[in-house]
């Protein structure tokens, strides 16, 4: 089973009078470069969330941001008149040194709500466990979110694979139908060349050794063999219960090798070719598995 590093999901709580939002993207990265924005209120929980984000994330570029919102009345809450007035002049002085006008029915309320602590109350600071627990409920819904979102892109990926899988077994599938005709061409110009050698003894028993030996060094059986095997090792891999990008990266690797090996041993047009479109499918693959987790 694939997964996809790419995702998003989204997970929302409510308790008592607060409702706490939840979002967790991700996109490809070899390594988990994770960056987590919370409220003033939550940052005493930053590293066991990040924790917790970590142990589910495994690999990619993610972020993480959790948003609060009060849905009910509360008599304690009064709006920062000093902060918002102290926004309102940051900003224009900001409009003023970038150079940009601020029109004068500009809606200042709405942007200024939104920034961090314009609604401040005078309840305790502290934190209940019961919306600590919530939070990381949150987390862990906004998590599964993602990681279906990351399954549905797995499998998109997993057809992907199989379709260049087939292709490249399907060229590969062709080349014994030029094998013979290579290595009589191959015979061919060598005995052609020598033809052209004038005054020259040839010893045809030394001449067979050595046309044997040229040949033995230009057999691509075991390169065949061993591609084919890389192909299958592909395709089991990717049925594993565990999505293993980095693995399916070897192996494609590794299929590169043999395909190569076989482009520079093949000595004949119509194996070029069958080899040219064979790296074609790679590539493809070789750019999609970057995005497996």
């Amino acid at each position: 089973m694939l997964l996809s590093m790419t995702g998003f999901g989204k997970a929302v709580v409510e308790v008592a009078n607060k409702k706490i939002t939840v979002e967790v993207k991700s996109l490809n990265s070899k390594q988990l470069d994770l960056s987590l924005r919370l409220p003033s209120a939550y940052r005493d929980q930053e590293a066991e969330l990040r924790t917790l984000l970590s142990r589910s994330l495994e690999r990619g570029k993610a972020e993480a941001s959790v948003y609060v919102e009060t849905i009910c009345d509360d008599p304690s809450a009064t709006f920062n008149v000093a902060l918002l007035k102290s926004y309102k002049l940051r900003l224009e002085e900001a409009s003023e040194a970038i150079g940009v006008k601020i029109p004068d029915n500009y809606d200042w309320l709405s942007i200024l709500l939104k920034l961090p602590d314009a609604l401040r109350s005078d309840a305790p600071a502290e934190v209940a466990d019961e919306e600590k627990k919530a939070l990381q409920s949150a987390i862990v819904q906004a998590v599964e979110a993602l990681t279906n979102f990351r399954r549905k892109e797995g499998e998109k990926l997993e057809r992907f694979f199989a379709d260049r899988i087939d292709r490249i077994t399907a060229l590969l599938d062709e080349v014994p139908a030029y094998e013979t005709e290579r290595v009589a061409k191959i015979r061919g110009r060598i005995e052609e060349g020598l033809s052209k050698l004038a005054g020259v003894d040839i010893d045809r028993g030394r001449l067979e050794q050595e046309m044997i030996y040229y040949i033995e060094k230009l057999d691509i059986n075991e390169e065949k063999q061993r591609l084919a095997q890389h192909l299958n090792y592909f395709t089991e891999t990717m049925h594993t219960p565990q999505s293993q990008g980095k693995k399916l990266g070897f192996i494609s690797q590794e299929m590169g090798r043999e395909i190569n090996t076989l482009g520079s041993k093949s000595n004949h047009a119509e194996l070029q070719k069958l080899v040219v479109m064979m790296k074609d499918e790679l590539e493809q693959i070789k750019e999609q598995v970057l995005n497996v987790l």
